[in-house]
């Protein structure tokens, strides 16, 4: 346990931020399987209803560096493919 005030506020941060980064890398990835999902399924209206949904996270995701910008765009170029494959 940290004894400084400063060191005790800190630690209050990054448990507060670890909480938030983890309930969005989940959000996310639920996301992602929700549209493979659907795709293998063969369901392509709800895949391509979902896809946006999944783009919009990716981005927001990227942008705080949760995950890798060219890791973003090779996950949106994926999901992209799979719900469009016929």
């Amino acid at each position: 346990m940290p004894h400084k005030d400063s060191a005790k506020k800190e630690l209050r941060k990054n448990r507060r931020r670890h909480a938030l980064n983890k309930a969005q890398t989940s959000t996310l990835r639920t996301q992602l399987k929700k549209v493979a999902q659907a795709a293998g399924a063969g369901d392509h209206d709800t895949a391509a209803a979902e896809l946006p949904r999944a783009q919009k996270l990716i981005d927001k995701a990227a942008k705080t560096n949760r995950i890798h910008r060219n890791k973003a765009a090779r996950l949106k170029s994926r999901l992209t493919k799979l719900v469009n494959k016929k």
